[in-house]
């Protein structure tokens, strides 16, 4: 098995969620555990690493120490899955200024194109483990 890869994303975000849920079906190494932004641990990760504990605005990837934000992290993230999302990952070789501004418009409507819930999204006891709070 490769390296844990930990993916923060906003636990209110209906678009968020779907996403992660894409990510655990087509986790081809079974390599990505998954924090929201909102959890004690993602709160200390974003303390830790300068980020806004309140306003979240990319998912993140932390992979080998390196923290990813952003088109990157979206990117890296479809590079290890299953069928026709690795392709995503060669996206990379579009200018990242072009890449982040496509993901910074989305990012920006995200709750009014896809709502929001009240609470943070809930694992199935199936999928607890791939959980870190």
């Amino acid at each position: 098995m490769e390296a844990v890869k930990i993916v923060f994303f906003d636990g209110v975000c209906n678009l968020c969620n779907a996403s992660v849920q894409r990510i655990i079906q087509n986790d081809r190494h079974n390599q990505f555990k998954f924090a929201s932004l909102q959890s004690d641990f993602g709160q200390a990760f974003l303390k830790k690493h300068h980020f806004d504990t309140e306003r979240f605005t990319s998912i993140i990837l932390l992979d080998n120490a390196k923290v990813y934000t952003e088109s990157d992290a979206v990117l890296r993230i479809a590079q290890d899955l299953n069928g026709k999302y690795r392709w995503l990952g060669h996206l990379r070789i579009l200018p990242k200024f072009f890449r982040d501004a496509i993901y910074r418009w989305v990012a920006n409507n995200r709750y009014r194109w896809f709502g929001q819930q009240k609470d943070c999204w809930l694992p199935t006891p199936k999928l607890k483990d791939k959980f870190i709070n």
